[in-house]
């Protein structure tokens, strides 16, 4: 299989994490949706990052449904509990970080291609009042230990809720800081640490597979 998209991306570098999770063998390219579109519209018309191009040439995008169809590849390996309660705890968290970098990115994108001039400021504090709600249900998360990073267990909510943290404080500028999500900040700290999260650092480097 072959994953393209930026690993500066929360979408691309969740993506790489779970594959390697799943124990499912992949490429990468790092192809920007900016600097190198018409690249990446040679593999997918759409332009939309992560896409995953599968071993049968098929196309897949969207990290959520890419991680969908790689659990059913990787069965009975699965990186969510199939009880339901633990399951709802689960996607919980995990829409809590999908959120945090949804709202992360709009408040990139406002900064790097609005003028000042064009910006609206309720929207600008509307949209830092959700991240930060996120963030502040994923830190009660990390503080009473649901979220749990080690080598024995890395699940989909451990991996989205970490990525989530480190895009939005390198990416965001003073967004958040470890003294005001510090239970989150050590997770992080933690699952940054592991071996499949060391192979797909954040930023514009490609995947590397441990040796």
């Amino acid at each position: 299989m072959l994953l393209v998209g930026m690993l500066d991306s929360p979408y691309v570098r969740r993506v790489a994490i779970s594959l390697q999770c799943l124990g499912l063998p992949f490429e990468h390219q790092s192809v920007s949706v900016f600097r190198t579109f018409d690249a990446f519209r040679r593999i997918n018309p759409v332009v939309k990052s992560p896409t995953l191009v599968c071993d049968d040439g098929t196309v897949l995008m969207d990290s959520t449904l890419i991680v969908e169809y790689a659990q059913a590849l990787a069965r009975p390996r699965s990186l969510v509990p199939q009880e339901p309660a633990a399951l709802a705890r689960t996607l919980r968290a995990v829409g809590l970080a999908l959120a945090a970098c949804e709202k992360a990115i709009q408040l990139y994108y406002e900064d790097l291609l609005r003028p000042p001039e064009k910006r609206h400021a309720p929207w600008i504090e509307r949209v830092t009042g959700q991240m930060h709600a996120a963030f502040a249900a994923l830190e009660e998360a990390a503080a009473n230990g649901s979220l749990v990073a080690t080598a024995e267990q890395l699940d989909q909510d451990a991996i989205s809720a970490a990525v989530a943290w480190t895009f939005t404080h390198e990416t965001v500028a003073g967004a958040v800081s470890a003294s005001q999500y510090p239970a989150l900040a050590a997770f992080t700290a933690r699952a940054e640490a592991l071996p499949p999260f060391r192979a797909a650092p954040h930023g514009t480097g490609t995947y590397r597979a441990a040796s």
